[in-house]
């Protein structure tokens, strides 16, 4: 069976200038990143549907996206994959003083249990001191400035994902409303703004409004504990399936659906919603 070494040996041959894949040759870390985040829901994709028999070719996919963006940094001199084992190491043992209390990850195991709120307590207060620290060391030759709660929430996460991060951050302080009902109200005040600007017919302020309604939609499921994220995938894949639904359906009466109304067609979609009520779940 191959190893972790096995692979990367496999990757510095891939990229070999002489000898090496032209394609993999001339990939750079830009170039990578849209098959990262691609591999990356695919892993989602698979654990979505249940399906562990192709999990476990995901996560390879996925691993060798590490692989790939460790090999580049190594021809560069900037560190290689044993230093991006030690980093997250390091990071998780000092994240985790409830369950490593003296650092020693081989230390035994005999401590008291935290509850869950403690461990995520502490969890938020060593990231802060982390970004403090992190943000020292990159802006020691500047003139001192004000920390954001804000600072380490990538830009370029999913939409949706960084809208409940921003909010999560916020919350933490106190900067968020006491319960779900307040944002029900909040997303009807964005939805007859978005009202108001399709009115004067403003593109700019239609979309505007309609990302507000968005972040707002965001802050009630960040409320009601739904990630949305994943509530939106859920959504799609249900659409998915009641248009192939539709589909076949016309396939088999030979019709093409440009030629059906649009009560024809949402008469369809109903049965389609019915079909999956009435369907025996699994277990």
């Amino acid at each position: 069976m191959y190893s972790l070494q096995d692979l990367l040996h496999l990757m510095a041959r891939l990229r070999d200038p002489q000898y090496g894949c032209p394609w993999d040759i001339k990939q750079t870390y830009a170039t990578i990143v849209p098959h990262t985040l691609e591999e990356a829901y695919e892993v989602a994709d698979a654990i979505e549907r249940g399906d562990f028999e192709h999990l476990q070719g995901e996560l390879g996919d996925l691993l060798f996206q590490v692989v790939y963006y460790s090999q580049l940094a190594r021809e560069e001199g900037r560190f290689e994959f044993d230093g991006v084992v030690d980093g997250i190491t390091r990071k998780l043992i000092r994240r985790h003083p409830h369950v490593f209390p003296s650092g020693d990850l081989y230390a035994p195991l005999d401590l008291p249990r935290l509850s869950e709120e403690q461990v995520k307590q502490r969890w938020e207060e060593i990231k802060a001191e982390e970004r403090a620290e992190s943000h020292q060391r990159n802006n020691s030759h500047r003139a001192p400035e004000q920390l954001s709660l804000l600072d380490d929430v990538p830009a370029a996460l999913p939409a949706l994902s960084r809208a409940a991060k921003l909010q999560k951050r916020a919350a933490g302080v106190g900067f968020d409303w006491p319960d779900a009902l307040p944002v029900v109200d909040k997303i009807r005040e964005e939805l007859d703004e978005v009202l108001e600007a399709m009115a004067d017919n403003d593109p700019a302020a239609i979309t505007d409004e309609v990302g507000d309604l968005l972040f707002a939609v965001v802050n009630l499921a960040r409320h009601l504990k739904v990630d949305p994220e994943n509530a939106l995938r859920g959504a799609n894949g249900k659409f998915d399936r009641r248009f192939r639904f539709i589909e076949q359906a016309l396939r088999d009466t030979h019709r093409p659906m440009e030629d059906c109304t649009l009560e024809e067609l949402d008469a369809l979609w109903g049965e389609a919603k019915r079909q999956e009520k009435n369907r025996p779940s699994c277990g």
